[in-house]
């Protein structure tokens, strides 16, 4: 997460040594207990979107997030293409 703290902020996911921003397009409850579990951080307090952290500087990520909320990291949540743009920065409290 990128923000003013460990558990709060952007969600931005690395990909072949590359930073990407998460699109807010269909991230829900599921992908946000997976992310908070991954980074230690208990569960979410508020799932955020329309970039409230304000805009990523990195690529985006083109990949939805389908998250089915028990995996261990975020990686391992199915995926499926979708055209974003920092307007739809995905962020969590």
């Amino acid at each position: 997460l990128v923000g003013n703290s460990r558990c709060s902020g952007r969600v931005e996911v690395s990909h072949e040594n590359t930073w990407h921003t998460v699109c807010d397009a269909a991230f829900d409850q599921q992908d946000a207990d997976v992310v908070c579990r991954e980074l230690d951080c208990g569960a979410p307090v508020q799932v955020l979107g329309a970039a409230a952290f304000g805009k990523g500087d990195a690529q985006m990520w083109t990949q939805e997030i389908q998250c089915r909320g028990n995996e261990s990291q975020i990686h391992f949540c199915p995926t499926s293409i979708h055209n974003c743009s920092h307007g739809t920065d995905q962020e969590l409290l």
